[in-house]
């Protein structure tokens, strides 16, 4: 794995590592605390964003509330922007993203954070970003970056141009119009996606990687993952983006990479991840992953999402920080994270052998 480690960083984490574990009960290696204090967990647990989490979200709370019948957790799938203002705000006691807080804005204040306490984010849902679309007949496309940009940008307009009939030699492209659709809302599956096409596609896609979509362009908009689910179920010519384990029926594009042509899955995304280096400028708790997307090997699916979920590292409530490791530790566990392997086909992070004790030694510190 290629994945760079800060040691400054990673010393600083052992260090905030064990003074949380003077204070609390550390977590069992192999999953979720077990203790007789965590199976008297009790009180609600208020959270929200990311709707890309939807399905894994589901299962993670399933998993924790069979095991702290006490305790009830909420997750709001308002989207990453929503997500992180109302975490910011004090709304939610955790948040799910797509995107990170930026390094500023992660080292600013944070309504239910302990004064001067350090933000946490961990990247616990990796998943492929499907392009994904509705055409009779036809389950599967190859696409390169660069046609995908121009479909999206408006230069590709038809699904028999010859740029994907070129791809696609013996496809059935109809004569019919294509309606690309993108999200309506702040998204961090529009800057996972529109990054991917600035770094992949930057001689034909000339727009930041941004979670709200060019004004410029035209297609139709829909809001949340849910919507756009929506709206290319029920449009036929339509193309879109949306987490993989919301593709549904729908029909999906292999991309390419090198001379291969590489179709979604969540090994392919685990090794998207795993050549990729951590941000750095962050605390160490604030463990944020700088996506390569122009891989050069057949193995990896580039068009990929790292979902985080937010915390405070230190609570002004020590009753709220509690719950909110004992929810964490369960979703980086070998059971959180098979549990949403298999209910959103994503990659499991206990496989990754030089970003999961980071992730854990993360949710370790939170108080």
């Amino acid at each position: 794995m290629k994945l760079k480690l800060v040691a400054v960083a990673f010393a600083g984490l052992a260090l905030i590592t064990g003074c949380a574990a003077n204070e609390t009960t550390p977590p069992a290696s192999d999953g979720p605390e077990t203790s007789a204090a965590s199976n008297q967990l009790s009180g609600a647990l208020a959270g929200g964003g990311a709707s890309s989490q939807t399905a894994a979200q589901e299962a993670w709370r399933a998993g924790f509330q069979a095991l702290h019948g006490q305790v009830t957790i909420n997750y709001d799938p308002t989207g990453s922007g929503t997500g992180r203002t109302n975490f910011a705000d004090g709304g939610y006691l955790f948040a799910g993203s797509d995107a990170p807080f930026s390094v500023a804005d992660a080292q600013g204040d944070f309504a239910a954070c302990a004064a001067g306490s350090d933000l946490v984010e961990i990247p616990a849902y990796i998943s492929p970003i499907a392009v994904a679309f509705n055409l009779d007949g036809i389950t599967s496309l190859d696409f390169d970056a660069a046609t995908v940009a121009a479909i999206f940008s408006g230069a590709i307009t038809t699904w028999n141009d010859p740029a994907i009939a070129a791809l696609n030699p013996g496809a059935s492209l109809p004569d019919s119009a294509i309606t690309p659709v993108h999200r309506s809302d702040k998204s961090g599956t529009t800057e996972n996606f529109t990054d991917y096409l600035s770094q992949a596609a930057a001689a034909s896609w000339t727009w930041p990687a941004a979670e709200e979509w060019p004004a410029e362009l035209t297609g139709e908009a829909a809001e949340k993952t849910q919507g756009v689910r929506q709206t290319l179920s029920t449009t036929v010519g339509a193309i879109g983006y949306l987490d993989a384990s919301q593709a549904g029926e729908l029909g999906t594009a292999r991309i390419q990479v090198g001379d291969d042509f590489v179709a979604i899955s969540a090994a392919a995304a685990a090794a998207a991840v795993g050549q990729s280096q951590l941000e750095a400028g962050r605390a160490a708790t604030d463990v944020v992953v700088k996506l390569d997307r122009v891989p050069t090997s057949g193995q990896v699916y580039p068009v990929v999402l790292i979902s985080y979920l937010v915390a405070c590292q230190q609570y002004a409530d020590a009753a709220a920080g509690e719950l909110v490791r004992a929810f964490f530790e369960y979703v980086v566990s070998p059971a959180g994270q098979a549990a949403a392997a298999s209910n959103a086909g994503s990659a499991p992070l206990t496989e990754d052998a030089t970003l999961e004790p980071l992730v854990t030694a993360a949710v370790a510190a939170i108080g």
